[in-house]
Formats: structure tokens, C-alpha cells, sequence
């Protein structure tokens, strides 16, 4: 990659580890359902005027926005709702080392739906992401079922949506990136409105000038120009390259968790992000020696364990 790109990487998971940062923030003061409503409603109206400004016009057709429909709820309502529902009982930092293994589970989906095969790299590198994630939830969650258990499966099941949310996504590809992103958060705030007003009735919210910048945050800096980057290097770069990202976040989320919020980092969830890292680097494949074809030895030509 360019150092352009290597740039907006940067950037990009400095806005989406700082997803993690301002939820745990707005969710001091105000419910879950009404943080994700807020979230979805200020990014989609800010996508919405960038389709304007760029002189582009969202589709009319109903077929097109039935497939923004599921996208809303694959990629923003069900996965933004379980994460907020699961960083009340756990840290900022821990949810964003789950949230990390959605690669694993988008190799999974891949391949169950015919996209990309599951060659070696990808099924050792699932194996360990998997692997991580049981270090991080523990051995004995399952038997005593608490707040904290539920919290982390929840941010799993968030990261299971992603999954399915990349695999459908492609159909949208040859779209100008603002409009499928404008599509997805305008119908996917419309998904969360009922349920806020019905669990939360958000109009009787008071929240302090900390939370409303917290969601300011939360929904321009880490959902609207966090998607907008997101496409551009998706476009430029490739979706491997896009996917590193996942191996930044925790590290910022963890660190912005510990310098401001005081958050307490296990060794427990260390050692899970480190099988997870590993996990997301097999899965690439770049940074290990290919893997021999059966009944094939390495050629001669060029040094054992170097790439072509």
C-alpha cells in the first residue's frame, strides 16, 4: 500500500478503536436503544447531504432498497445494538477485541456461500481467532452464566452479523460508496426508532454536554466518515488490506479505555488478542511462507519461507 493509504488506514481505525471509547461514554447516561438511534439518525442525515453535495441522488427503485434494508440490519442495527448492549457489562477495550475477530467469521461465510475457499492459512487462522476468543470469554463462562458472559457473547453475535453484512454488501460495489452507506444508515435508524421510543421514551433524556459530544463522536467521526474512508480503501486498496484495520482497533480501544477511562487490561485479554492477531495474519496469508501443494516440494529457485 501507499503511504496514503497506509495513512487513512491509520486514521480509520483510529475513528472505529474510538467507536468503542464514546459508546462506553454515552452509555453512562442514556440506554442503549437511545444511543443506537442517536448514532443512526445523525450519521444518516449527514450521509444523506453528502449524496446531495456530491451531486449524486439516492435510487428510487424498491428492489434497491430492499437490499438497504437488509444491509441496515446486517451491518448497522443488529450488530450497533448488541455491541451497546453488551458494553454495559464489559470494557471498551475487551468489546473491541471480540469485535476483531469478524474477519474469522467472514472467511466462514465466505466460504458457506460459495465467495472465497477456505485454504489452509484461513482454516489455522479461524482455529486460532476462535481460540482467542474462548481465552477472552473463559473456560467456565458457559457454566455460570453472568452480566459480564452475556455482554462479550453479545459483541460475538455482533461480530457473526458483520460477517454476514460483508458477504451481502458486494452487491452494492458498483455504487457510489456514499449512496449504499446513506441507504443502509437511513433505513437502519428508521429499524432503531421504534424500539427506542418503546423501551426508552428518548425524548425524556438529559444527558450532560460529556454524552452529547460522546454521541457527536460516536455518530460523524466513527459511522459516517469511518464508512466513508472505509469504502474509499476498499476501492483503492483492496478488501485485505482494509481488513488490517482489525488488527489496529483493540490496541487503540485499549488504550484510550485505560488513559481516560481508567479501565483495568487483564492479562486474560492480552493473550486473547494475541491469538486473535495471529489468527487475523494467517488468514491474510502475506506474512507467512506459502503452503506447499500436495505432492509438491518448494521450488529451488527461490529461499525457503520467502513470498512471492
Amino acid at each position: 500500500m501507499t503511504p496514503g493509504q497506509w495513512g487513512l488506514l491509520g486514521l480509520l481505525a483510529l475513528l472505529w478503536g474510538g467507536a468503542f471509547f464514546f459508546g462506553k461514554v454515552a452509555l453512562a447516561e442514556l440506554p442503549p436503544s437511545t444511543v443506537v438511534v442517536v448514532r443512526f439518525g445523525v450519521a444518516a442525515l449527514a450521509m444523506l447531504l453528502v449524496v446531495r453535495m456530491t451531486g449524486r441522488r439516492m435510487p428510487r427503485s424498491r428492489t434497491i432498497w430492499t437490499g438497504f434494508v437488509v444491509l441496515g440490519a446486517l451491518n448497522n442495527f443488529i450488530p450497533f445494538s448488541l455491541i451497546a448492549l453488551g458494553q454495559v457489562h464489559i470494557t471498551s477495550g475487551l468489546a473491541s477485541i471480540l469485535n476483531a475477530t469478524t474477519p474469522l467469521f467472514t472467511a466462514l461465510v465466505a466460504h458457506a456461500c460459495g465467495q472465497e475457499r477456505l485454504n489452509a492459512h484461513r482454516v489455522a487462522g479461524v482455529l486460532l481467532g476462535l481460540a482467542g476468543v474462548a481465552l477472552l470469554i473463559g473456560p467456565g463462562a458457559l457454566q455460570h452464566l453472568g452480566a459480564a458472559t452475556w455482554g462479550e457473547l453479545a459483541i460475538v453475535g455482533a461480530a457473526v452479523s458483520y460477517a454476514f453484512a460483508g458477504t451481502y454488501g458486494r452487491r452494492f460495489r458498483a455504487m457510489p460508496a456514499v449512496v449504499p452507506v446513506a441507504g443502509m444508515l437511513t433505513t437502519a435508524a428508521l429499524m432503531a426508532l421504534p424500539v427506542a421510543v418503546a423501551l426508552d421514551r428518548p425524548w425524556t433524556a438529559r444527558p450532560g454536554a460529556t454524552t452529547v459530544a460522546a454521541l457527536m463522536g460516536l455518530a460523524l467521526l466513527s459511522t459516517a466518515l469511518g464508512f466513508l474512508i472505509y469504502f474509499r480503501l476498499l476501492s483503492t486498496a483492496g478488501a485485505t488490506n482494509v481488513m488490517l484495520v482489525t488488527l489496529l482497533m483493540p490496541v487503540i480501544a485499549l488504550l484510550l479505555g485505560s488513559l481516560i477511562l481508567h479501565e483495568r487490561i487483564a492479562v486474560g485479554a492480552l493473550g486473547g488478542m494475541a491469538l486473535i492477531a495471529c489468527g487475523l495474519v494467517a488468514i491474510d496469508g502475506r506474512l507467512l511462507p506459502p503452503w506447499p501443494a500436495a505432492g509438491r516440494r518448494p521450488s529451488r529457485s527461490r529461499p525457503a519461507g520467502t513470498v512471492a
